[in-house]
């Protein structure tokens, strides 16, 4: 079967939307990923899926590297090309997988960046703001932290997918799973007194929506956020995802089980919640050596 190696990667990315039913940004990742080794085996005369082999995907890894990109970001890179080679393997485009021979590069365990509590709050509170709605401001930053929502999964959100008695929302996250996050009382309170000013028309509607009551654009989300924790901290990252990692930070720091956070996050395997166990741990050294006489 001869088809040629820019075909299968659009098929397979067919494949992620329509039927593993993935994520736009997921898509728009794996698209970029295999873009660049598809352009990597133009320059080297491979058309056919079948030329290649782990030794020249070894290659490609070293190409990576000799192009200053950290091993975090090969290891990504790696991980598209496995999937993709996964695919053409059982779909039967390749009677040999080169990607299950390759291992990731190691990579240094970076702690994600948290912003204390207080600096949250503080954010609310900001004045000489230009913004001529504060409150979306306020419901973005509060539904991100209180909720340990992604962005996606925050502009996503419709009206019916709050539940206001029980106090819940249902998410749609990675891979189109849902599941039930808690709200809090103040995260309620703040979404209370955006919908006053905005109210919905139908179920349908987004929840939180822009000036011209369309949905969320992630950029919009990205810049207010950005801008505001600007204002508070100094953390290096400033981002709506450094939210995120707050709140489990918090969450664990203050005693919640990591099963919990677990799904609270919408994550799927534990091992990726752990590292917050490591940021409260560290923050918890922090503490000590800050304030304990004999540290």
């Amino acid at each position: 079967m001869n088809i040629q190696l820019n075909q299968l990667v659009e098929k397979f990315l067919n494949e992620l939307s329509s039927v593993r039913r993935y994520s736009e940004n997921t898509i728009r990742a794996y698209h970029n990923d295999l873009n660049i080794f598809l352009d990597f085996c133009y320059k080297n005369d491979k058309t056919n899926i079948e030329s290649l082999s782990d030794k020249f995907i070894r290659r490609y890894l070293l190409y990576l590297s000799q192009n200053n990109l950290d091993n975090r970001s090969i290891s990504r890179k790696l991980s598209a090309l496995r999937s993709f080679f996964n695919y053409c393997f059982k779909n039967e485009f390749i009677k040999t997988n080169p990607g299950l021979v390759i291992s990731n590069p190691k990579c240094d365990k970076k702690l994600p960046s948290v912003i204390d509590t207080e600096s949250i709050i503080e954010t609310y509170n900001l004045k000489g703001s230009r913004e001529k709605f504060p409150i979306i401001k306020i419901v973005i930053i509060e539904l991100l932290y209180g909720c340990a929502l992604r962005v996606s999964e925050l502009c996503n959100l419709k009206y019916q997918d709050v539940d206001f008695y029980q106090r819940t929302l249902t998410v749609t996250g990675k891979g189109n799973k849902t599941r039930i996050v808690p709200i809090g009382e103040k995260s309620l309170e703040v979404l209370h007194r955006y919908l006053q000013e905005f109210p919905v028309n139908s179920n349908d509607d987004y929840l939180i929506r822009n000036k011209f009551n369309r949905k969320l654009n992630p950029r919009f989300v990205h810049r207010i956020v950005t801008k505001n924790l600007a204002l508070v901290t100094d953390v290096k990252k400033k981002s709506p995802h450094t939210l995120r990692h707050s709140a489990a930070t918090h969450m664990l720091s203050n005693g919640a089980d990591l099963r919990v956070v677990k799904e609270i996050l919408g994550h799927e395997n534990l091992s990726t919640t752990q590292i917050y166990t490591q940021l409260s741990i560290e923050r918890l050294k922090a503490i000590y050596k800050k304030s304990h006489p004999k540290s």
